[in-house]
């Protein structure tokens, strides 16, 4: 059972991510008994749900659903309606409540759109766990540059208390980019990837919004490290292949040069004869 997961999840990172959802229910069709380790495992481009108590999108994940319905974030009420639905205690609704307005101010610094909402659920270990969602989509073509893209963040931080004054912070955060663009020049060009990191920090817990503020920085951080990760490893490496897969110059002006080069070289050879 553990190598046909191991398989089946290595095959997802092969898989183009743009197409998760469909790769994914194949897999779950070829093996249905791995279905619940698979949903667990993979992360998927974040959908989005109006909450229509609230008159706003939230966007929906594992953390919030309860039977097919799922948990809003902002009126704490299950869409399709579920009155039954397991909701977080008053002093975690409460921190949830203050975690949607601090990300409502980072999602406009960073991201200057876009959909965020931030779930609280108690855990095993007396603590709780935080998950903080993030979905971006451009589209330019509107602008007349035909380039459209989309970025979903998903920041899962488990909470230990550690003592009084103290507590555990573990993170995982994965990030999710699709980008594609359609010219007469190149023709329509795609770009997919994720990329997720784990990290963890002890950090004191001194007045009622320590919680806030600590996991605001931690998630910020780490999210701004990955971006530049993005930036310097994976665009720059996807540049140097393309312009290796790619000549610069059209192929008359290369086949010149080449035969300009080649008859050089012979007449450097013919002269070291002499």
């Amino acid at each position: 059972m553990t190598d046909k997961l191991d398989y089946a999840l290595d095959l997802m990172r092969r898989l183009p991510p743009q197409k998760v959802e469909d790769n994914l229910q194949m897999l779950i069709d070829l093996c249905p008994d791995l279905t619940d380790e698979l949903l667990s495992a993979t992360d998927q481009p974040l959908k989005i749900v109006e909450d229509t108590q609230e008159k706003r999108s939230f966007l929906i994940c594992d953390y919030c659903r309860d039977g097919d319905s799922y948990r809003s974030p902002f009126s704490n009420t299950y869409f399709p309606p579920f009155p039954e639905g397991n909701k977080p205690s008053a002093e975690l609704r409460n921190l949830e409540k203050d975690l949607n307005e601090a990300f409502n101010m980072y999602r406009e610094m960073y991201y200057e759109g876009g959909v965020h909402s931030v779930y609280v659920w108690e855990n095993d270990n007396d603590g709780f766990a935080v998950c903080v969602l993030m979905k971006k989509t451009a589209d330019q073509s509107k602008k007349g540059n035909p380039m459209k893209g989309t970025w979903d963040s998903i920041n899962v931080i488990e909470v230990i208390p550690k003592g009084k004054d103290k507590a555990e912070y573990r993170l995982t955060s994965t990030v999710i980019l699709y980008l594609e663009t359609n010219t007469e020049a190149t023709g329509k060009v795609s770009f997919a990837g994720s990329l997720t990191r784990q990290n963890e920090k002890t950090l004191n817990v001194v007045g009622k919004d320590a919680h806030v503020v600590n996991i605001g920085e931690f998630v910020e951080s780490t999210e701004s490290t990955m971006r530049r990760i993005l930036d310097a490893i994976y665009f720059s490496k996807l540049k140097e292949i393309t312009n290796n897969c790619r000549c610069q110059m059209g192929s008359s002006q290369q086949a010149k040069i080449n035969d300009i080069t080649k008859a050089i070289n012979t007449q450097l050879r013919g002269r070291k004869d002499d």
